[in-house]
């Protein structure tokens, strides 16, 4: 089963109106294609594989 693609221009209009932030049109495109690169980003994370035996840590330290 396939996921529905997130249409990310409605999504920001509407995590925008959630949160109250006024988004001038001028600057909504922009806004909409960094969350592109950002899901871009995160899908080669999300599919990065992990062996089972990988545990998150409770406290990250540097």
């Amino acid at each position: 089963m396939g996921e529905t693609p997130l249409d990310l221009e409605l999504w920001v209009d509407q995590m925008a109106l959630l949160v109250s932030l006024p988004l001038q049109p001028e600057h909504r495109a922009g806004v909409v294609a960094n969350f592109d690169r950002i899901q871009a980003i995160a899908q080669l994370v999300m599919e990065l594989p992990l062996p089972d035996e990988v545990e998150t840590a409770p406290v990250f330290e540097p």
